[in-house]
């Protein structure tokens, strides 16, 4: 039976509009300054420009394994989803897609509903979270 108060899978549902580039955008700000602050506690973050790298790929397969937002995410009011059902990705799928992130050139490839690279291997989605 489906529960009729779960969100459509974004993959099945035809109305589904991803959210603006901006918001991906202020996200990934505010992880990237947090993870400018994290790694400043075990390395220095002009010096070792892998430490902020690290907790940002640790950060996305943390936080969107287990809750399916980055902090930056629930500041800027989005998430990131299965694309085929709307769960969570997982630890391994969240690590993958910051792995991917990392890399840049992934996240500007993008297909008609904001799905970069990095998203289409992870299958996931990033939609709007609007708390209510």
């Amino acid at each position: 039976m489906t529960n009729p108060h779960a969100p459509a899978a974004p993959a099945t549902d035809p109305t589904f509009t991803p959210p603006s580039l901006g918001k991906r955008f202020g996200a990934l700000i505010i992880d990237w300054v947090l993870c400018l602050l994290v790694s400043n506690l075990f390395a220095d973050p002009v010096r070792d420009g892998w430490a902020p790298v690290l907790v940002l790929v640790v950060e996305y397969g943390i936080f969107l394994g287990l809750f399916a937002q980055t902090p930056g995410m629930y500041i800027t009011k989005i998430r990131c989803v299965n694309w085929r059902d709307g769960g969570r990705i997982g630890l391994l799928r969240g690590l993958i897609r910051g792995l991917l992130l990392a890399l840049v050139v992934p996240a500007l490839v993008m297909d008609g509903h904001r799905r970069g690279l990095h998203d289409r291997v992870a299958d996931s989605v990033v939609v709007d979270a609007p708390r209510g």
